[in-house]
């Protein structure tokens, strides 16, 4: 893993090519998640910290520690079983966990994200064991400042991500349970990005609950009472982001899974004034975004002139279609009006248009058509806008399965020699057409990414990969780029440099018949491409707020690389409590703050 880190860049401070201080001896050093190297520490470190007797004699290596985990891992009875005992591992070992996940890379994902994290937050209260991250009441704004005050200095933190737990998942509102995705979406950035783990917080803001099953539960851990809105809600929103920026300025924000009426006001709200991201609106647009750039190459069409048809214009559909559109304007020097004008955008009442005024949400009305355009043309059928648009592109988030009908896909095939074709929706029986009967359809021409993983068609012979549009290879380098630049906005064009650096990995360019986007087990060289062109955008923008970063594309890579924290058990250097930092003492990160608090 840290093989490719070279000396030249051991002075940094996110450097990790050196030994790491511990002021920690005994159990104390034992129970600290991030510290602690089990059966792995040496002889030497065994006496120098006072674990003698503490441990078993055989002293370990990480991969065979790594081997047993895996087998324990195995023996669990099911998928929850699974993810509770990584869990339980994570909280014991920091290494260990990220070893064993990156040792197994494709089966332990759906583990510790989406589809099994969903049930192990739907289940919080229940499963229990132990606090981490901050939770933040929407009824006591005043006491956000000393929730978040003790988590260190203000050059201890790189990322903090927060929910409401709203819309979790695609399960819905659960509550304070939300704390549990701002924990996995942070594991996601450390497996893939390298983020240093202990330099994060995750967040939960518990502003209620309207899921019934919650508030009649006399386990359920958060507030009992329906979700607060309006300006009591605000205040809370408000209050954390300014705290958190002035505790931590260096802090990249992630707003994750908070509800339609919030998750893009907010970050509209807050976008021009903090480095901030929401991947369900940017993340999901930014990975169709490069399957798209890639799409195009192959078919050998302009990003200036497609013709984009949307079928599902909620947040994660008005996402994609605004980064295609900031795109579109970046690559062709149109208006950002003017690229709006080159998407379709269709939901449940049909094809937006200008007179539904009030029933279309902010992030719909700049899709909405003319009327008159439309006068005498049916808008409530997806063949019709297709006979009508001749669409190049068609991308589903609508949830609705089989929408994409043979009749649809061949009326689209009759006006582009390589029709892109996207259902996206998740999971798989939510698709809008399966991959095989695409290919049939399209006689093998069709370019396609779907929102979960399928195995390769064959079509008369010839095999074809089909990409998953995986939020995981692109939010986390997006977020290294912004944590090491320490940029001060997440902009625009800073988004479709990532956008571009992902496409530029596609599989497709080599072989159009691979898929259009890079597989997830090359997320870590991913994200430090990512994270590269990031940097170099943001640099452009007069963005960045790091010094020294090296200009050439060599050398930026090396810098990146040399920061990123590794699955890896460094030697440790003992230090005097007393002028130990945080990190020594055993004090940093979601745990740090060692709380005994138990049930």
């Amino acid at each position: 893993m840290g093989g490719n880190k070279t000396t030249e860049f051991s002075h940094l401070p996110l450097a990790t090519n050196r030994p790491m201080e511990c002021a920690l001896t005994g159990s104390e050093l034992l129970s600290c998640a991030y510290l602690n190297k089990g059966s792995a520490f040496t002889e030497k470190e065994r006496d120098e910290f006072g674990l003698t007797g503490l441990l078993p004699s055989n002293v370990q290596s990480l991969e065979e520690q790594s081997k047993r985990a895996y087998s324990q891992f195995q023996s669990r009875s099911d998928n929850l079983a699974k993810n509770t005992f990584m869990t339980s591992l994570k909280e014991q070992n920091e290494v260990l966990y990220y070893k064993l996940l990156q040792d197994h890379l494709k089966e332990m994902f759906p583990i510790i994200y989406t589809p099994t994290e969903g049930e192990a937050i739907s289940n919080y209260s229940s499963l229990f064991r132990r606090p981490e991250g901050v939770f933040l009441n929407v009824n006591e704004p005043q006491k956000v400042e000393q929730s978040l005050s003790g988590w260190g200095g203000p050059e201890d933190i790189d990322l903090i991500v927060v929910s409401d737990g709203e819309q979790i998942l695609g399960i819905g509102d659960q509550g304070v349970g939300g704390i549990l995705i701002s924990i996995a979406k942070l594991a996601i950035y450390t497996l893939c990005a390298g983020i240093h783990p202990h330099r994060t917080i995750p967040v939960v803001l518990d502003t209620g609950t309207n899921n019934e099953d919650f508030l009649k539960d006399d386990l359920y851990l958060g507030l009992k009472q329906k979700r607060v809105r309006g300006e009591k809600y605000d205040k809370l929103v408000d209050t954390f982001i300014k705290t958190a920026k002035e505790k931590y300025p260096n802090a990249y924000i992630h707003f994750e899974d908070f509800g339609l009426p919030n998750a893009r006001r907010i970050l509209d709200e807050y976008t021009p004034k903090i480095a901030c991201f929401n991947d369900d609106v940017q993340g999901t647009g930014c990975v169709t975004l490069a399957a798209i750039y890639a799409a195009l190459k192959v078919a050998k069409l302009e990003m200036k002139d497609i013709r984009v048809l949307m079928y599902g214009a909620g947040t994660a559909g008005t996402g994609i279609a605004d980064q295609i559109a900031d795109a579109i304007a970046v690559e062709s020097d149109k208006s950002r009006e003017d690229a709006l004008k080159q998407i379709w955008c269709v939901d449940k009442p049909g094809l937006l248009l200008q007179s539904m005024k009030d029933d279309l949400t902010p992030a719909q009305h700049p899709y909405a058509r003319k009327d008159e355009e439309w006068k005498g043309k049916k808008t409530d059928s997806l063949l019709e806008i297709v006979k009508e648009v001749k669409p190049h592109i068609l991308i589903g988030t609508s949830t609705k399965p089989k929408s994409f009908t043979e009749d649809i896909v061949k009326e689209m095939a009759k006006n582009t020699d390589r029709p892109i074709i996207f259902p996206l929706s998740n999971p798989t029986k939510l698709h809008e057409a399966d991959p095989a009967d695409l290919f049939k359809w399209t006689e093998g021409k069709c370019l396609m990414a779907t929102g979960s993983p399928f195995d390769p068609v064959e079509y008369k012979g010839t095999k074809y990969v089909v990409a998953e549009c995986n939020n995981s290879t692109t939010f986390p380098g997006i977020g290294l780029g912004a944590v090491l630049s320490r940029a001060k906005l997440m902009s625009p064009p800073l988004l479709v440099a990532a956008t571009k650096a992902l496409a530029a990995q596609a599989p497709a360019l080599k072989d159009p018949n691979d898929g259009l986007l890079p597989d997830v087990i090359n997320v870590r060289d991913i994200s430090v491409k990512i994270a590269a062109a990031v940097i170099k955008k943001a640099k452009e923008e007069k963005l960045t707020q790091q010094e020294g970063i090296p200009d050439k594309d060599e050398e930026l890579e090396k810098w990146i690389r040399a920061q990123m924290w590794d699955a890896e058990y460094r030697t440790l250097k003992k230090v005097e409590h007393h002028q130990a930092t945080r990190e020594a003492k055993g004090e940093a990160g979601p745990k740090g703050k060692k709380s005994k608090t138990q049930n």
